[in-house]
């Protein structure tokens, strides 16, 4: 269940933060809206994404939705006060390991993409905000009830960059930091590189034997 949570909450994450790409003066709610029905249209209809292009949608990922997350804040947050026990060296490869295991799940997400459609909330912020919670929702095929989403945005300069997402109330972040502290207590911060290494190490595995299956 929680790997359907992340795959669906990435999904939603995938297509709002493409969006934000040349665009960052505009409030988050309305780019949010404008830009993410072009996306999904582009995806409808692109037929390597269907099929389950995995080079493809991670070359995406990079280009379009990695400049627009903070992973340090992300990481931050995850470690919680964890965060303090590693060193710059461990906090930087930590950092780096948590970014590419966002960016698998964010492949794997967007060709899993189908049919799925997204409501907007007006943005509930004052004009001079530098954080805020933009509120969507995914709407699924048939009598499936939508899935609320909820982004955290930071302002840095003139650019929004994403540190948060929930689903249904459920944290990201949260999920992630039990994972991470399980990992300390049991091996240390050594222990949690290791372990975020060896699940991107079998997630790219993964993707290789599926591609060349097809």
């Amino acid at each position: 269940m929680f790997m359907k949570f992340v795959n669906l909450l990435f999904a939603g994450l995938m297509l709002l933060a493409a969006g934000f790409v040349g665009a960052q003066e505009t409030a988050p709610d309305v780019l949010v809206k404008s830009v993410t029905n072009e996306v999904l249209e582009v995806v409808r209809n692109d037929k390597d994404i269907q099929s389950g292009n995995t080079q493809k949608t991670i070359a995406l990922v990079e280009s379009k939705v990695l400049p627009h997350f903070n992973f340090s804040h992300m990481a931050r947050l995850a470690m919680a006060r964890n965060w303090n026990k590693a060193d710059a060296a461990q906090q930087k490869m930590l950092t780096d390991e948590f970014r590419t295991l966002l960016v698998r799940t964010y492949s794997k997400a967007l060709n899993e993409y189908k049919s799925q459609t997204m409501e907007f909330k007006p943005l509930n912020a004052k004009p001079e905000a530098t954080d805020v919670k933009v509120l969507t929702r995914i709407s699924q095929a048939g009598s499936a009830k939508p899935i609320t989403l909820d982004y955290y945005l930071e302002k840095q300069g003139s650019e929004w960059k994403v540190y948060d997402i929930e689903v249904g109330g459920i944290s990201l972040v949260i999920n992630y930091r039990d994972f991470f502290t399980s990992e300390i207590r049991k091996a240390g911060v050594d222990g949690l590189i290791r372990a975020l290494q060896e699940k991107n190490a079998s997630s790219e595995k993964a993707a290789g034997q599926a591609a060349s299956r097809k």
